[in-house]
């Protein structure tokens, strides 16, 4: 696989279609978390971002604002294929997102990552908080970035 791929905002409905099937993929098969906790109600409201390249989607992520703390947005279901990881594929998601936030007018952005997940956040500037707790039978921490 190549690294050449877009990032872009989820501009319709084969946009957010395409961002579903990532975290299908992701979550629901390969990690087995119950379709029924995957999407949620806040989908709706999110701005998806999504990562495609000449063979489809390769990742994807959303920014949630407002939903825990007013001048913060959350940073939720990142999730890229397995065959496009080491692409930088997540790296480029989480800087969209954070470019999203900023031209929100958010001063920080947090996310619940699983824990295996901490290293790649903290090497993007997020540092973990509180105690680990389950998501979906998943351990996770909450992390926070200043933007």
């Amino acid at each position: 696989m190549s690294d050449d791929y877009r990032v872009t905002v989820a501009g319709g409905p084969d946009d957010l279609e395409a961002c579903f099937a990532v975290r299908r993929e992701v979550f629901v098969v390969e990690q087995g978390v119950p379709a029924e906790l995957e999407y949620d109600d806040l989908d709706a409201d999110a701005l998806h971002v999504l990562a495609a390249g000449p063979d489809g989607p390769l990742g994807t992520g959303r920014l949630l604002t407002g939903i825990e703390e007013a001048g913060v947005g959350t940073l939720g279901r990142l999730a890229v294929a397995k065959t496009a990881r080491g692409l930088g594929v997540g790296v480029a998601l989480v800087r969209a997102i954070e470019d999203a936030a900023r031209e929100r007018g958010l001063t920080a952005v947090d996310l619940h990552a699983q824990t295996h997940a901490l290293g790649f956040y903290e090497r993007l500037g997020y540092v973990a908080y509180g105690p680990e707790f389950p998501d979906a039978g998943i351990p996770h921490r909450a992390m926070r970035r200043p933007l």
